[in-house]
């Protein structure tokens, strides 16, 4: 019994299960030092990886990178809508400077490991190494929140990312600190999603 009270005072279990999404407004100027992020990055190896594909690719965003990638946001804006208002515009531009610091998590297809190891599989094992990303940053006392939406998608930032048709950009990581607490999300009870399969 004494081993089950353990488990469940577990560190690992805490930050898993009161895992929550740092809201961006919530962000000081004050980020994480580089060896910090290395060390989330590090967390991000232990992700399962079928084959040892290791299709995750991290690319860090901070100080100036930050406003290119806002420029980037806008000129998307602008791809798609030219006549966007300048209040639209500078929205865009000021979304990456939200947080101190960005790691934008991709994943590296090898279309050539497929049937075997799927590409769906490739995908997946490169978001879960973004999600221990996340935990880790909170492990260690730092907020963050994954942002996608339409700029995730767009053609002109998965070109400056690197990424081919077979890739994804899965998310941006934002992550800095806070002075307070990430407001408390209520979970949905793991009872209403599960049944016992018996064939």
């Amino acid at each position: 019994m004494a081993e089950a009270d353990n488990m469940t005072q577990s560190p690992v279990l805490d930050a898993l299960i009161n895992r929550a999404s740092m809201p961006p407004r919530l962000f000081s100027d004050k980020g994480p030092p580089r060896k910090d992020i290395e060390k989330m990055l590090e967390a991000a190896m232990s992700a399962p990886d079928h084959g040892a594909v290791r299709p995750w690719r991290f690319h860090i965003i901070e100080g100036d990178a930050r406003h290119k990638l806002g420029e980037l946001f806008a000129e998307v804006l602008l791809d798609n809508d030219p006549f966007a208002p300048t209040a639209a515009i500078e929205k865009a531009k000021g979304r990456p400077l939200r947080a101190p610091v960005i790691v934008t998590v991709c994943a590296k297809v090898d279309p050539s490991r497929a049937p075997k190891i799927p590409v769906m599989e490739q995908v997946v094992t490169a978001a879960a190494a973004m999600e221990h990303v996340v935990i880790a940053a909170q492990a260690m006392g730092y907020g963050a929140i994954i942002l996608t939406g339409p700029n995730a998608q767009a053609g002109k930032v998965r070109s400056a990312f690197g990424l081919n048709r077979d890739d994804e950009l899965l998310g941006f990581v934002y992550i800095g600190c806070a002075d307070e607490p990430a407001p408390p999300k209520e979970r949905p009870d793991a009872r209403d999603f599960t049944s016992d399969w018996t064939g």
